[in-house]
């Protein structure tokens, strides 16, 4: 998760994110960050407002592990105020934002806050 690291360092959310919780990170893995067009990530990472916005797309202020999300398709508000849909299938469960689709690769990841899902795409 060093790319994501790196983003939460610039967008200057690491306070935010190592509070006290609970939270669930839909943690975009390195190779989520290899998909999005290098052009793309040096215009993002200079845009402060831009890359937080991005960023609070995939925290929830909720601890959710992966147990408790229901089969099919439930709403949950991000800490930016956006809601994304988490749906579980037979195959997984995904996240969906107004920017894309993302599968949880490996979930229930402990943190010390709450829980981290990896995802394979930045939504």
């Amino acid at each position: 998760f060093s790319a994501l690291v790196e983003a939460v360092m610039v967008g200057g959310l690491e306070d935010t994110l190592s509070g006290d919780g609970p939270f669930t990170v839909f943690a975009p893995t390195n190779d989520a960050f290899c998909k999005v067009p290098l052009e793309t990530l040096n215009n993002l990472f200079p845009d402060k407002e831009s890359l937080v916005k991005v960023l609070s797309r995939h925290v929830v202020p909720v601890k959710i592990p992966s147990l408790r999300i229901p089969y099919g398709s439930t709403n949950v508000a991000t800490i930016g105020g956006e809601e994304i849909t988490a749906t579980r299938a037979k195959d997984g469960i995904s996240i969906q934002s107004s920017a894309g689709t993302a599968k949880v690769i490996i979930s229930d990841i402990k943190a010390s806050n709450g829980v981290i899902h990896a995802v394979d795409t930045i939504v």
